[in-house]
This record gives C-alpha cells, sequence and structure tokens, in this order.
C-alpha cells in the first residue's frame, strides 16, 4: 500500500487511491470512488460513491463529498464545507442517483470553512470561495467570492493573493 488510511476509517471495495494520500481519522471512501495522489483527508471526511477527486487535493475535517461532485487537482476544501447533490430533495420520494445534479470544481479552487456550494455548478480555476458563502451559480475563473447568496467581490491569482486594482 502506497498511501495511509487511518485504522479508524473504512475503506469500501472497488475504491482508487492514489500514491502518497493520507486519510485521516473516522473517515468513509466508498465503493466507486477514485482519489489522486498527494491528498489529504482530515477526520471525519465522506467520500461518497463514485465520486473523482484529482491530485493534491485538501479536504479539511467534516467535508462530505456527495455522488455527483468533482474535485480536479489541487483542490482544497475548508473545514465542514458542504456540499449538495439534489435541488430538491425528499426523505419519502427520493429519486437516488438520476436526479444528483453535477458539481464541478475546477483546477485549484479553494472553498472557505462552512461554505455551502449548491449542486449543478461550476467553481472555476483558482477561484475562492469565502468562509460562509453559499453558491447558487457559477463561479468564475479567479473569482473571490463571499456573502449570501455568494457575489463577486474581487480577483485573486494563483497563489489566492487578492488583486487589489479589482473592485467589483
Amino acid at each position: 500500500m502506497d498511501y495511509f488510511v487511518h485504522e479508524s476509517s473504512y475503506i469500501d471495495e472497488n475504491v482508487r487511491i492514489g500514491k502518497g494520500t493520507k486519510i485521516w481519522h473516522f473517515c468513509h471512501i466508498q465503493e466507486g470512488a477514485k482519489i489522486g495522489e498527494n491528498c489529504s483527508f482530515g477526520q471525519n471526511v465522506n467520500v461518497s460513491n463514485n465520486v473523482i477527486i484529482g491530485n493534491e487535493c485538501k479536504v479539511q475535517n467534516n467535508v462530505s463529498i456527495y455522488e455527483g461532485v468533482e474535485l480536479e487537482d489541487g483542490v482544497f476544501c475548508g473545514p465542514s464545507c458542504v456540499f449538495t447533490n439534489d435541488l430538491s430533495p425528499r426523505a419519502r420520494y427520493p429519486k437516488g442517483k438520476a436526479g444528483y445534479k453535477r458539481t464541478l470544481i475546477k483546477e485549484g479552487a479553494s472553498i472557505g470553512a462552512n461554505a455551502t456550494i449548491v449542486c449543478g455548478n461550476v467553481i472555476g480555476k483558482y477561484s475562492m470561495i469565502a468562509a460562509g458563502a453559499v453558491v447558487t451559480k457559477d463561479v468564475p475563473d479567479y473569482a473571490l467570492v463571499a456573502g449570501v447568496p455568494a457575489k463577486i467581490i474581487g480577483k485573486v491569482d494563483v497563489m489566492g493573493i487578492r488583486n487589489k486594482d479589482t473592485i467589483c
């Protein structure tokens, strides 16, 4: 095994985990998940069935990545950020996999602590979602968004440094 899994975590069958990845306490990686190389998963992370996660992603504590969500390379998910996969969920009338909306988090994007990403949206390359923001529509590449609902408040570079010349 060329990756690390803490003894308290569960890895289902038919999961692919890349070299150098670390999966810490109380995580669950579900069947069909594909995880790239050199990723890090903090405590209490759930990766649902058939989720695809690229290389060098960092997922902080208490994050659930539901089926229909894809993380490209270098994505950062802050503590307790939230992904959804169904726009109209019902306990009594589940639609299942056919009703899930795809969500794509593009290369290098960062999602702040406690932010919510509503399903069916694309989060652009190297964009940054502020802590506590609620994303309800696509986010352009390099955009800095904040608020409820999230609105563009600036631009950032690949390092996450805000461009002071941009006023939004």
